[in-house]
C-alpha cells in the first residue's frame, strides 16, 4: 500500500478548481536545468465550471506523440461556454508536456512514460511528479476521466474508444455507456498487455469513469480523425449531462480483445511487409506479415501469424520493425 506521509507535490496550479467561470493557466513544476537555474514546465490547463455538476477530467498528450487528443482538447478550451456547462470541466491537452514539444512518446528529460509511472513520486523525475499530481490531485475530483490515445509513431490504429473490463460491473457498465455516447467507428472491450503504472489502472482503482481512446496514428492527426475526437468529447459530456444538446449519433461496431492472442510480435527484425490492411479480416494461422532480413538478399522472410480469428484493428508503422515490437494486433467482433 502506497504510503500516506509523501510530501506535497511540487506542482503548483495557476488556476483555482473551485471558481465558476473559464480559467486558462498552468501546472507549473519547478525543473531547474543548465539553460534556466530556477526554470519550470509549465503544463497548460484550463477549468470550465458553472455551479453543481459531475466533473470530467479531460487529458490528451500522455504519449507526446499522439494528436488528436490535444487537437481536440485545445480546441474544446478555446470554445467551451461556461452557460452551457453544469458542473466541472478540467482540461489538460498534453499531460506529457515536454513529452508533446519534442514530439516523442517518453520525455526527453528523463525518458519516462507517463502512462508508465503511476502513482508517481512528489521528490522523483519530472515524469513522476506530473503522475503523482494527477495521482493526488487532479484524479480525486474527476467522476469521469476520458484519455486520448493514437498510435503515435509506431502504430496505426482503426478508430476506437474502449473501455476495460473491471470486477466492479457497475463501474464496468459506466464506462461502456460512456464509449457507445463517444461514438466512434469502433467501440472495443479493451485488454492491456501492461496496465502496470497506468493512468487508467490508478483512474479505475479510485472509482472513476475511465474512457480511451485509439483514433489512428503514424505520428499524425487527419480530418477525419481529428474530427471523431472533438465529436466524441462533446458527446460524452453531454452523456454526462455535464453540457447542454443531445449526443450526436453516430455508428459503431464493437470488438472484444479476449485474451493475450490478440497480439502478434516480431521476432526477427527487418522490413515488414503486411498482407492484410486495416479493418480486414483473417483466420488463425493466417500470415498477417513478412518480415524481409535487410542485411542481405535471397534470404527468406519471417512470417507473423494470427493467433486467433479476428479483424485487424492495428498495425505496425513505419516499415522497418525490432524484434519483440508489436506488429499487430486483432479483435473479435461481438
Amino acid at each position: 500500500m502506497r504510503e500516506q506521509h509523501l510530501r506535497p507535490s511540487p506542482i503548483s496550479a495557476t488556476v483555482d478548481f473551485e471558481a465558476d467561470g473559464v480559467q486558462h493557466g498552468f501546472l507549473r513544476l519547478p525543473y531547474s536545468r543548465d539553460d534556466s537555474a530556477w526554470g519550470s514546465v509549465m503544463i497548460p490547463i484550463t477549468v470550465v465550471s458553472n455551479g453543481e455538476g459531475p466533473t470530467a477530467l479531460l487529458t490528451g498528450g500522455n504519449h507526446g506523440d499522439e494528436y488528436e487528443g490535444p487537437i481536440a482538447l485545445f480546441d474544446l478550451a478555446l470554445k467551451l461556454d461556461p452557460a452551457e456547462v453544469r458542473g466541472r470541466v478540467i482540461i489538460v491537452p498534453a499531460m506529457n508536456y515536454p513529452a508533446f514539444l519534442a514530439g516523442t512518446r517518453t520525455s526527453p528529460i528523463d525518458r519516462g512514460n507517463l502512462n508508465r509511472s503511476f502513482p508517481g513520486r512528489p521528490d522523483g523525475t519530472v515524469t513522476e511528479k506530473i503522475a503523482d499530481y494527477f495521482q493526488r490531485v487532479l484524479l480525486p475530483l474527476a467522476d469521469i476521466v476520458l484519455d486520448f490515445h493514437s498510435g503515435g509513431k509506431t502504430l496505426d490504429f482503426l478508430p476506437f474508444c474502449a473501455a476495460h473490463i473491471l470486477a466492479d460491473k457497475q463501474q464496468e457498465a459506466k464506462a461502456f455507456e460512456c464509449v457507445a455516447a463517444f461514438g466512434a467507428p469502433y467501440s472495443i472491450k479493451m485488454l492491456e498487455i501492461d496496465a502496470v503504472g497506468m493512468y487508467d489502472t490508478a483512474a479505475e482503482e479510485m472509482g472513476k469513469i475511465f474512457i480511451t481512446t485509439e483514433l489512428g496514428g503514424g505520428g499524425s492527426a487527419t480530418a477525419k480523425s481529428a474530427g471523431i475526437a472533438k465529436r466524441g468529447v462533446l458527446n460524452v459530456l453531454r452523456h454526462a449531462g455535464i453540457i447542454r444538446g443531445e449526443i450526436e449519433p453516430q455508428p459503431t461496431e464493437w470488438l472484444d480483445m479476449p485474451d493475450a492472442d490478440c497480439f502478434a510480435f516480431a521476432e526477427e527484425p527487418g522490413l515488414v511487409e503486411f498482407l492484410v490492411d486495416l479493418g480486414d479480416t483473417v483466420e488463425r494461422g493466417a500470415v498477417i506479415a513478412r518480415i524481409y532480413p535487410t542485411g542481405r538478399t535471397g534470404a527468406e522472410p519471417f512470417e507473423v501469424h494470427a493467433r486467433m480469428d479476428g479483424l485487424l484493428i492495428a498495425r505496425h508503422h513505419p516499415g522497418l520493425i525490432k524484434a519483440g515490437d508489436c506488429c499487430a494486433v486483432l479483435a473479435v467482433r461481438v
